[in-house]
C-alpha cells in the first residue's frame, strides 16, 4: 500500500493535479492509467455536497491521462457495500471535511477494519485530503475549526483514528495562519499549545507526506511544530 498524506492536492484553479513537489509524478509510478476509484465522504448525509467534490476530484484525474472504468462516491446510500467497494479500488480517496463528523462516520463503518487488508496489496493507493489526511493517524489531532469549538471546553481535540500513520497533520497553512476562531489566533493560541501534547506536521496545500514500505518522507514545505516550536523540515 502506498499512502499520501496531502492538505490539497489540486491547483489553483482546482481543475488539475498540482504537479509541485512531484506528486503527479508519483502517481504515474504507481497508477494504471485505466482504474477504479473510491471517494470515501467526511459527511455521510450530504450526498449533494459529496457527489460534487467526488466528482471534481474525478474530473482532476481525467485531465492528467488517468481513466477511471468506474469511480464510486461511497456514503451512507451504498456503504453497506464498503468491504467490496475497497477490495475493488485501485485508488481510495478520503475526502475532506469536518474531522469530527468524519472520524464518528469512519469509526460507524468500521473503516479502520476494512481498509486493514490494504496494508499487504503493493498495488493499493489511498490519498488523504485534509480531514481524510487527519482521520488517517492512529490518534487524530481535531484541531477546533468551527465557530464555537476552540472555545467549548468539552470538544475533543484528541479522537481514534484509522492507524494508517502516527503523523498528525495541520492542513492549508499558508489559508491558516493568520486566522482566528472564537477570537484565538489559529497557529499561535491553538496549535502551538496543542503542539506541547503531540508534534504536529504543518502542511500548506501542494506539500505531501508519501508514505511506503515502511517509510515517510515529506514532499515540499513543511514544518514540524512540537512543543510550541515550529522547524521546516522536507
Amino acid at each position: 500500500m502506498t499512502l499520501f498524506l496531502t492538505s490539497s492536492f489540486t491547483d489553483r484553479e482546482a481543475v488539475g493535479i498540482d504537479p509541485a513537489a512531484g506528486f503527479l509524478e508519483e502517481l504515474r509510478k504507481r497508477l494504471p492509467k485505466r482504474l477504479k476509484g473510491l471517494f470515501i465522504c467526511s459527511d455521510p448525509v450530504t450526498h449533494d455536497m459529496t457527489d460534487l467534490y467526488g466528482a471534481s476530484t474525478a474530473d482532476c484525474f481525467k485531465r492528467e491521462g488517468f481513466f477511471f472504468t468506474q469511480f464510486t462516491v461511497m456514503d451512507d446510500r451504498n456503504d453497506g457495500r464498503a468491504a467490496e467497494l475497497i477490495a475493488g479500488a485501485d485508488l481510495i480517496i478520503l475526502s475532506g471535511g469536518h474531522v469530527p463528523t468524519q472520524n464518528r462516520y469512519f469509526r460507524e463503518i468500521g473503516l479502520k477494519e476494512l481498509l486493514a487488508p490494504c496494508r499487504d496489496d503493493p498495488a493499493k493507493v489511498i490519498i488523504g485530503i485534509s480531514a481524510g489526511t487527519m482521520n488517517c493517524a492512529g490518534t487524530v489531532y481535531a484541531q477546533p475549526e468551527e465557530d464555537g469549538e476552540a472555545a467549548d471546553p468539552d470538544f475533543q481535540r484528541y479522537l481514534p483514528g484509522l492507524g494508517l500513520t502516527e503523523i498528525n497533520v495541520l492542513p492549508h497553512y499558508y489559508d491558516i495562519k493568520d486566522l482566528t476562531l472564537d477570537g484565538l489566533r489559529i497557529m499561535e493560541d491553538i496549535a502551538f499549545p496543542d503542539s506541547f501534547r503531540r508534534p504536529i506536521l504543518v502542511l500548506p496545500d501542494g506539500s505531501y507526506v508519501l508514505c511506503e514500505d515502511g517509510r515517510e518522507e515529506v514532499r515540499g514545505p513543511a514544518w514540524l511544530l512540537k512543543d510550541g516550536v515550529m522547524t521546516p523540515v522536507g
